[in-house]
């Protein structure tokens, strides 16, 4: 009977000493640093192995600042390839933000609107495209980073009419990958990207002006 009393409060002992609902008593039964991790410890790891298996891409993450950061889209005059002043101001803004990222490509799709055949404003649609490459190129973009010139015509409008529609006659520009076609390539340093683009950012306005200077001669 006394074995069967001590075993008792041997095991009632140790269910005192076991894990509770006190955090500061958990830690010496859990690993070193649990009472500190709120779960997230482990996320700069886990992102990092979803960049390397190709499961994150931050070919979207950078298409949606590109996007909110600068204006993607330019528009053309009546049955014209040609870029306008305000077109021209539009690309060097491009221009620029495109120069931060020199591990990133893009493309550029072109439309039209509805007036004339399928044919001709497909072709059209391509010229805009192509003068817009031609633009960024002469402000030191490499033709290589501006992976593909598409035309899709009259056949995604942003205003549905069939009249002349300024908005429609437009290029739009966006992200379209990485320089060597995958993000894995970066092995783990995106990071990188992102500091350089915060420590320029952080530079004087003189210095940057010599960095940009430098930037277009460089490309």
């Amino acid at each position: 009977m006394k074995h069967i009393v001590i075993a008792g409060l041997g095991l009632g002992f140790l269910s005192a000493c076991g894990p509770s609902s006190d955090p500061t008593l958990n830690q010496f039964y859990e690993e070193a640093g649990s009472v500190a991790d709120t779960g997230n410890f482990g996320n700069a790891n886990m992102i990092n192995t979803q960049i390397m298996n190709g499961d994150r891409s931050y070919v979207l993450d950078l298409g949606q600042r590109f996007a909110e950061e600068v204006p993607s889209m330019v528009n053309f005059a009546f049955n014209s390839a040609a870029l306008d002043a305000g077109a021209r101001d539009t690309l060097r803004e491009q221009a620029g933000w495109i120069r931060q990222f020199p591990e990133v490509r893009f493309r550029i799709y072109g439309h039209t609107d509805a007036v004339g055949s399928a044919s001709y404003n497909k072709a059209l649609g391509m010229k805009r495209a192509q003068a817009v490459v031609g633009y960024l190129s002469t402000l030191g973009i490499s033709r290589s980073r501006l992976e593909a010139v598409v035309s899709f015509g009259e056949t995604q409008p942003l205003i549905n009419t069939d009249g002349r529609e300024r908005r429609n006659r437009r290029t739009v520009t966006e992200v379209s990958g990485f320089v060597a076609g995958h993000p894995t390539v970066l092995d783990g340093k995106y990071a990188e990207v992102i500091y350089r683009e915060y420590v320029r950012s952080a530079q004087p306005t003189s210095s940057l002006r010599g960095t940009t200077t430098g930037a277009i001669g460089g490309e």
